[in-house]
């Protein structure tokens, strides 16, 4: 059961590497200490945003996602907050996107993925890539100002098991957030909300690194 939950998780964070891949072009550089969205031509030569993929109207600096989220996307109470116990971030990343951290609870399979995607198109590569594929598309209301939608590309048991939020940062970046479902939240509660909500912390945490 636990590594279903897994695979399922993983298998979403897979369509967005399917994106990353079909931009083309060479890979961005990661984030600089400059503030603001980045003015530099996509991977693709195309101008952002594009696929009907919303504009970021009020940016993040790029500086934000300096660092890995293991060190500081979700503060230790927030950990807790969502797995009633503290497990330990694990470093997975994955190399044709950035810096992603899992926190999982072996006890009921329950788990949480962030990514910071630096080396893609944004929401637009989420937009052009994976809408197609998604299961559950759901662009969402604005988390604290920037764009977000939740999407699914799971197979098995539908919408019921895991989610993926999208947050544009910057026309250019993302960050990730997936949820799998517990065993005893399995048919009780939307992952899609779950992944909404944790976004929402990271955001959070995010502005306050931004001194906002």
């Amino acid at each position: 059961m636990k590594l279903r939950f897994y695979s399922l998780v993983v298998g979403a964070m897979a369509a967005t590497v399917l994106a990353a891949g079909c931009s083309g072009g060479s890979t961005p550089s990661p984030p600089s200490e400059s503030s603001g969205s980045s003015t530099s031509a996509p991977a693709t030569g195309k101008t952002l945003p594009y696929a009907g993929a919303p504009k970021v109207e009020k940016p993040l600096p790029e500086s934000v996602l300096s660092g890995h989220p293991c060190d500081g996307a979700l503060t230790n109470a927030q950990i807790n907050e969502i797995f009633k116990m503290q497990p330990q971030g694990v470093h997975a990343d994955i190399p044709a996107l950035g810096p992603e951290c899992k926190w999982i609870n072996e006890d009921t399979g329950a788990l949480v993925l962030v990514l910071y995607t630096m080396k893609a198109d944004g929401l637009s590569a989420v937009y052009a890539n994976t809408k197609g594929l998604a299961k559950v598309w759901r662009p969402l209301p604005a988390v604290q100002g920037l764009p977000a939608v939740a999407h699914s590309t799971s197979s098995a048991q539908g919408p019921t098991d895991s989610c993926q939020v999208s947050v544009g940062i910057t026309d250019k970046y993302t960050v990730d957030v997936s949820v799998g479902l517990g065993q005893s939240r399995l048919g009780k509660q939307d992952p899609c909300d779950a992944a909404a909500v944790v976004a929402g912390m990271v955001v959070t945490n995010l502005k306050k690194k931004a001194g906002e």
